[in-house]
């Protein structure tokens, strides 16, 4: 079912991962955050962080109803369903709706298996073999270091 302009302009979109008691790891989910609102278009994207770390789901629903959100998407930015797919992160986005009625809301699935993940796992492989087999000057993990920071080569 394809959305109108209306539609997209009324859907909030929250974006949780598990949350960290490290601040890199908190701060990762706000540049994927960044990434998927520039690159999928939606007006309302919000960071939530299921446990941990702030800003929680219920903060970051009543961020997207306050933009204007009358239905708000709940994306678990994890890899595998598991308990905090089938019942936390479900649980926590019910008792943040019901903070606000009238606001429907759905949860995702993760994102699991899916062709472009594959992709990506071997894009990271042939760049990690590139940069500790061919000192290629970019990695993500080693950033701007010329040699591997996991293995020391």
């Amino acid at each position: 079912m394809r959305q109108t302009t209306s539609d997209r302009e009324n859907l909030g979109i929250i974006i949780v991962d598990h949350g960290s008691r490290r601040a890199e790891s908190n701060d990762l989910l706000l540049e994927v955050v960044d990434l998927f609102r520039q690159t999928a278009g939606h007006k309302i994207v919000e960071p939530a962080h299921m446990e941990l770390a702030e800003p929680s789901i219920a903060d970051a629903f009543k961020k997207c109803v306050d933009q204007g959100a009358t239905r708000v998407v709940v994306h678990p930015y994890f890899l595998s369903p598991g308990r905090h797919w089938h019942e936390d992160i479900p649980r926590l986005a019910k008792e943040a709706a019901a903070s606000h009625p009238g606001v429907t809301h759905l949860v995702t699935a993760p994102l699991g298996l899916h062709p472009l993940m594959a992709k990506v796992m071997q894009e990271r492989v042939e760049t990690c073999l590139a940069h500790c087999e061919e000192g290629a000057p970019i990695c993500e993990v080693c950033t701007e270091e010329s040699s591997c920071r996991l293995h020391g080569q």
